[in-house]
């Protein structure tokens, strides 16, 4: 896959996407844009917004399926995030895991395979 970058959804939101609707979670509307990640800022993603939740999974999606409407724009800390002007439809998933393994302060793990995998290489600023 070209461009793996990652989603994480409730359980709610992937039925919705099960059930033919498109990718997006409340602050995706709100935004105007999907928001995605890396595999690198997945961890901290999880901690900031999804500690203490439950019945999550990570999705992958391949950025270049998205051409000219995947855009890497900055956030936290400077770095740039993957966000997609385009809907998202749950063709475009190539994988899913279970987040169901937390740490001590119950913070949801990414699996490892992803956290080892190396960033994209259109991701501006060279961050691997």
């Amino acid at each position: 896959m070209g461009q793996t970058i990652y989603k994480i959804l409730t359980a709610e939101q992937l039925a919705a996407i099960e059930s033919g609707g498109p990718m997006q979670a409340p602050v995706d509307i709100a935004d105007g844009y999907v928001h995605f990640s890396t595999s690198q800022q997945v961890q901290e993603t999880l901690a900031k917004w999804f500690k203490g939740k439950t019945g999550l999974v990570l999705a992958s999606v391949n950025g270049d399926d998205f051409g000219p409407d995947l855009k890497w724009e900055t956030s936290r800390g400077g770095d740039y995030f993957p966000h997609v002007y385009a809907e998202v439809r749950q063709h475009h998933i190539a994988s899913l895991w279970p987040l169901d393994i937390f740490d001590a302060d119950g913070v949801p793990l990414a699996p490892g395979d992803v956290t080892r995998s190396a960033e994209p290489s259109a991701k501006p600023g060279g961050r691997t």
